[in-house]
């Protein structure tokens, strides 16, 4: 049974999106704030976090789980709906943003949604579309491609539907001393389309304006 942390101040809250989990077929563990999760979160499959929280909020919580829990699927909860806020979500490595007040199908779908990506992503081997990535054999459908072009396109292709900032993916593939500028990515990201027609493949990269890229199936 996947376990998942919620982590909110609010009690009520809290009580909720237990009782909505728990209905849903998950395990669920409770923190009050940030401090609070890193010591619970060993051994959880999903995070649900609000940012506004005491002592550590969300977005320094979500900063340090990515320092040690790289893969673990990350929901930002929260009544903040500004898109400055989603932006430092996502560039902090959000895997995705729900609304408060919000219905308890869509926090379950949506949860489910990030456990299946997980699964994905754990593996060496993607099948997106029409298309095979292999990360053991660093190849495309059996061809190699350039290898910032495979790096870019195994990391798009481990998360469909989730939306990766700008800053995210240039220090994931080219490293956070990377002296050049975006239009590297744009370019990579260019080269890809053309080598990967969405009616040929059934995926497309979508730019989602202000935040960054995603990768989604259209078959």
């Amino acid at each position: 049974m996947p376990k998942i942390l919620i982590t909110d101040d609010d009690p009520y809250i809290r009580e909720l999106v237990r009782k909505i989990l728990k209905n849903g077929g998950f395990e669920v563990i409770e923190a009050i704030d940030g401090r609070d999760a890193l010591e619970k979160i060993d051994g959880c499959d999903c995070a649900v976090v609000d940012i506004m929280m005491p002592r550590m909020d969300g977005y320094q919580l979500v900063e340090k789980l990515r320092k040690y829990y790289e893969n673990l699927p990350v929901l930002f909860l929260t009544a903040k709906s500004g898109l400055p806020d989603k932006m430092k979500a996502f560039n902090l490595g959000a895997d995705d943003y729900l609304i408060k007040p919000f219905e308890g199908d869509e926090l379950l779908m949506r949860v489910k949604a990030l456990l299946r990506r997980y699964k994905i992503e754990a593996s060496q081997v993607i099948q997106i579309g029409k298309l095979t990535v292999d990360r053991n054999g660093f190849s495309v459908n059996g061809d190699t491609i350039p290898m910032k072009e495979f790096e870019l396109l195994f990391k798009l292709a481990g998360f469909p539907g989730r939306t990766f900032s700008r800053d995210n993916l240039i220090e994931d593939i080219w490293g956070s001393d990377f002296d050049g500028n975006e239009r590297t990515l744009d370019v990579h990201i260019g080269r890809l389309r053309e080598r990967f027609p969405e009616e040929q493949y059934g995926f497309k990269i979508t730019t989602v304006r202000g935040l960054g890229y995603k990768i989604e199936v259209t078959v």
